[in-house]
């Protein structure tokens, strides 16, 4: 075994070894000192902030709180899923996706490829691990980060001069109350469950929010003869996902080089009325801004047709407005009419968890977990904090994150690393309690 190698296990026997002494538990939690960045997720933006460090020979220790990597891809996700932009734009730094991939890679080929590029940049997670309190103490310029592991709830906490942010948008699933839930008999679920519409074969099934989840579960749906109706509560931008021959992602970038928003947007809408008709007589109303523009604003994405589109125009999708109330088997709608139904999908979306976690109020808003600063601007706080993956731009957008961190992390590395160290070991401990050192090494 060579010495790196040997290096890596025993950093990995550190890292992840319980407590062996049921007094040491009691009486005070495990304090690990962490002489490069903790990262805080090991979804994609965690990951490529990992793989762009190590690249700069910064080591960095990553905190996952499932029991794998890209959690939401593998345990929330539906089968059918696949990327809803080219392979191009969603590929994460330093490692492109494999040239015999479709251009939309499913969600199996977009899992190989993170399985691939964390064993590829020799990436460790620890699993299991959930952040409960993270905060800057200014005494010793150190963030505190307050684990919980395992089964056993075994606190840990982690000492480190950066704290990266990499939960994602996506951490937590928005569940909307909605009059009569407790009254409905037929099974309310969130779509994060929903893998197959096999068990809603001819069911009649409601599904409410009208985004690219919500779009693309009633088509699924559709292939399994169920019979969906979709709630369509707001207005929605719904674009072909590709227009003369090109993704219709790609074809706005290489626009946006050359005009302005809002002359790409006018292009973008008469494409869409040429080639989808006007969506506004199936109930799909469009906004008053552009798609772009609109994304821009708010944040909000435009649905990339796959399919979905077709099944509405010839009926087998029902496009229904806001849900009033439910009853024990139907859904009353604001205009009066009322349906019965099997089962409810809520595809409502999901939403930062940072406040519940992170103290810091001045790079993260507390209303949405979101950093207060827009895009370009939003990636970088105070004391070493940092956010990954919160620009509203999808993997292209956390990749632009992930160099950004790791550029501006690399450039303190080498100056502050071992006066960090030295530092640390003259910190005031609780009696009896040893700080341990987290021995990271980068290949």
């Amino acid at each position: 075994m060579d010495n790196n190698n040997h290096l890596k296990e025993v950093e990995g026997k550190r890292v992840h070894d319980h407590f062996n002494n049921k007094k040491a538990a009691i009486s005070a939690a495990r304090r690990i000192m962490v002489p490069g960045p903790v990262i805080v997720g090991a979804g994609p933006s965690g990951l490529a902030t990992a793989a762009c460090l190590t690249e700069k020979g910064v080591p960095s220790l990553i905190l996952e709180r499932a029991n794998c990597i890209a959690s939401l891809w593998q345990l929330k996700t539906y089968d059918r899923l696949r990327l809803h932009l080219p392979k191009q734009f969603c590929q994460l730094p330093l490692m492109p996706f494999p040239s015999n991939f479709p251009t939309y890679p499913t969600k199996q080929q977009f899992l190989t490829y993170l399985e691939t590029y964390t064993n590829h940049f020799g990436l460790d997670p620890v699993f299991n691990t959930t952040v409960v309190n993270a905060e800057y103490d200014h005494l010793s310029r150190l963030w505190r980060v307050k684990t919980q592991q395992g089964l056993k709830q075994e606190e840990t906490v982690y000492l480190c001069q950066w704290l990266i942010v990499g939960t994602g948008e996506n951490a937590e699933e928005v569940v909307p109350y909605i009059e009569g839930m407790d009254c409905f008999r037929g099974p309310i679920f969130h779509s994060s469950s929903y893998k197959t519409g096999e068990l809603f074969r001819d069911k009649n099934v409601l599904v409410v929010g009208c985004g690219n989840s919500g779009m693309e579960v009633s088509l699924d749906l559709c292939n399994y003869n169920a019979r969906p109706s979709l709630v369509v509560r707001d207005t929605v931008h719904v674009l072909p996902q590709e227009m003369i021959g090109r993704s219709t992602f790609g074809l706005s970038m290489c626009l946006l080089k050359w005009f302005p928003v809002r002359l790409v947007d006018q292009f973008l809408l008469l494409m869409s009325w040429l080639m989808l008709g006007d969506t506004s007589q199936f109930g799909l109303i469009r906004p008053k801004l552009g798609p772009l523009e609109l994304k821009n604003v708010s944040g909000k994405t435009p649905v990339l047709d796959v399919g979905t589109l077709a099944k509405i125009r010839s009926g087998n999708i029902k496009v229904c407005r806001a849900i009033k109330r439910l009853t024990h088997h139907a859904a009353e709608f604001i205009d009066g009419s009322r349906e019965n139904y099997d089962a409810i999908i809520l595809a409502t979306g999901y939403k930062s968890n940072v406040p519940y976690w992170l103290k810091d109020t001045e790079m993260f808003s507390e209303k949405d977990g979101f950093p207060r600063m827009e895009f370009p601007n939003g990636w970088k706080g105070a004391h070493g904090l940092y956010a990954v993956g919160f620009n509203k731009r999808g993997l292209l957008g956390a990749s632009i994150d992930a160099r950004r961190i790791a550029e501006d992390i690399e450039h303190q590395w080498n100056s502050d690393a071992k006066k960090l160290m030295a530092f640390s070991r003259s910190l005031p401990l609780p009696p009896n309690q040893d700080l341990e050192f987290n021995s990271m090494v980068v290949n």
